[in-house]
């Protein structure tokens, strides 16, 4: 199938060698047109050139499916209609060529015609060609979402990347390629970043929950049997989600610098961002009519939980004392976050376990890079408490998760598997290695 899907889109480029060969001032130069694939739309990149023997040639590109281009076929233009065929994937295209040349409205047939249309890119608007030898496609995991998936191909286990947040999959696109001679590799964009759907913030779409289930029916969808799953930063909120509501379902989870509050609730020193969020509905529940039956047990958890948020705040405090104001926002407000993220966080849950084989890899200590270095306070305050929430949480998974391997890298950065390529790459190796 995926052969077929390349020939549709293939076959929409090799229509502009066509036109090139009348009008080579119109028509050398990149353009770029969508498909419909069967499972999704398709996007077509063209290179087009005129040789020294006045000829036209060129590449075109299936910029979803391959890095790899396809040379130009046979093409004919003339009276403004481009006609061409690519015999290897039994298609034609006839399309016109508007007068003053920037686009072309065609038909590609393909055992059914599809409507192809193409437009002449500029720097603004031109599609990047995506050097990483994968293919791409759309997984509904729910009702209007769709997730972007990308498989890198190889061989053996399958090993499936989930990324940090405000990343797409194709943040994975080099390490991958270092795991396909052993693996079989796919990364998921999830929900709200990248060329995955948006759906809105509001309600449960970006609870622990979901997005554990989106990773869930990604594997469905794909037919993986125990995969790996890896995933980078916040991504360990969906591995823990998986490893203890569906941990049949995966060989073993890997946590690249990935295992933080969201990942496990470090059960001595708590996690403000959750301990505040239950502290949130408990407040709620205090309401008339909405307490529970047991009062004297809710108050009584409720005064504890108190207690540890007081503690987190002042501890907060101590170490924001010596950090500089925010900067001012830029004039006009300046970009915004992605909704996504925000609901994210919010929607984070508290695990005190995973019942799942687990690697937990912590750059401990971080290398912050160049972060506060015009102020070496801050940069001090900064470095303490950063490495000591890393360290807390790589004890906690010690501590709550007996069975986890937990790897500190000394001065890494919080992307890891880009910083130390080589180290994670031996870990995740031996680990799988043991994975049944």
């Amino acid at each position: 199938m995926k052969t077929c899907r390349m020939g549709l889109a293939w076959t929409a480029v090799g229509i502009f060698a066509v036109a090139g060969a009348l009008h080579a001032q119109d028509v050398a130069g990149t353009w770029q047109g969508t498909v419909s694939g069967e499972k999704q739309q398709l996007r077509v990149v063209l290179q087009i050139e005129k040789g020294s023997d006045g000829a036209l040639h060129g590449k075109a590109y299936s910029i979803d499916q391959t890095p790899t281009p396809a040379g130009m076929t046979t093409v004919s233009f003339a009276d403004s209609i481009l006609k061409f065929t690519v015999d290897a994937f039994h298609a034609t295209y006839e399309g016109r060529m508007s007068p003053d040349g920037k686009t072309i409205a065609g038909t590609m047939t393909q055992g059914t015609a599809k409507p192809l249309n193409l437009e002449r890119a500029t720097p603004q608007t031109a599609w990047k060609i995506d050097a990483s030898p994968h293919t791409v496609q759309f997984v509904t995991v729910e009702k209007d979402v769709k997730l972007e998936v990308l498989d890198w191909g190889g061989t053996g286990r399958p090993l499936v990347l989930l990324t940090g947040l405000g990343n797409d999959a194709h943040i994975f696109d080099k390490f991958a390629q270092k795991l396909t001679d052993k693996y079989h590799v796919y990364g998921i964009t999830r929900r709200g970043f990248g060329e995955s759907s948006k759906p809105s913030p509001e309600g449960n779409n970006y609870a622990a929950e979901r997005m554990g289930e989106d990773v869930i029916a990604v594997l469905d969808a794909l037919h993986l049997e125990k995969p790996v799953l890896a995933g980078h930063s916040v991504a360990g909120e969906e591995l823990s989600y998986v490893g203890n509501s569906h941990p049949e379902r995966v060989a073993g989870l890997i946590y690249l610098d990935a295992g933080y509050s969201y990942a496990l609730y470090d059960e001595v020193n708590g996690a403000a961002v959750i301990d505040m969020k239950v502290l949130r509905e408990q407040l709620e529940r205090m309401a008339p009519g909405k307490m529970p039956q047991d009062q004297n047990k809710f108050l009584a958890e409720l005064h504890e939980n108190l207690v540890r948020v007081e503690k987190e705040v002042a501890f907060q405090q101590e170490q924001m004392k010596d950090m500089p104001p925010p900067p001012p926002p830029p004039a006009g407000g300046g970009p915004k976050p992605p909704p996504a993220g925000a609901a994210i966080i919010g929607g984070v849950t508290k695990f005190t376990t995973i019942k799942a084989p687990v690697l937990a890899i912590f750059a401990d200590p971080h290398d912050i890079g160049n972060a506060f270095k015009d102020n070496p306070k801050a940069r001090a305050a900064f470095i303490e408490s950063n490495n000591r929430s890393t360290e807390q949480q790589a004890v906690a998974f010690e501590r709550q998760v007996p069975s986890a391997h937990v790897v500190r890298i000394p001065n890494a950065q919080h992307y890891v598997f880009i910083s130390n390529e080589a180290d994670v790459l031996r870990e995740m190796n031996a680990f799988i290695a043991t994975l049944n």
